[in-house]
């Protein structure tokens, strides 16, 4: 199937997804203050620069787009144009993720991937902190 945007409308299009502060990651953040989190913000000291850190948990999270990191969901799919450069590109992104995690385990932290598509329920995402994070104000040692 044929794009239905011109290369240049493409291009812009695609120059204008950010990186940083995004909804599944404001969500994320919204969620982690008011259960009582403190944390840092893509720490560029570490590798992948986390999206979100607890440095004195020595934990990490990472919150992943499915079409950019390759997620195995409907919005993970590829585009039907330009299958080989969109193919090599989200598979050159997750051997760089698997890098950046195995990277940050050897240094000896803790990560919690979460993807896009499992955002949809705020109480079931604050669980999987909670259980990730431990009680908030509590460090463990």
């Amino acid at each position: 199937m044929a794009d239905t945007r011109t290369k240049e409308q493409r291009s812009r299009i695609m120059k204008s997804v950010g990186t940083q502060d995004t909804g599944p990651e404001l969500l994320v953040r919204r969620l982690l203050h008011r259960a009582g989190y403190r944390y840092r913000l893509h720490r560029k000291d570490l590798p992948g620069r986390p999206d979100i850190v607890f440095p004195s948990r020595r934990k990490a999270i990472f919150i992943h787009g499915c079409f950019w990191h390759g997620h195995d969901c409907g919005k993970g799919k590829l585009p039907k144009s330009r299958t080989e450069y969109w193919t090599a590109k989200i598979k050159a992104n997750q051997d760089r993720d698997a890098k950046v995690v195995s990277r940050l385990k050897k240094d000896g932290w803790q990560i919690l991937t979460l993807w896009q598509c499992e955002l949809k329920s705020a109480e079931a995402t604050e669980r999987i902190l909670r259980e990730f994070l431990g009680p908030p104000g509590v460090i463990e040692a």
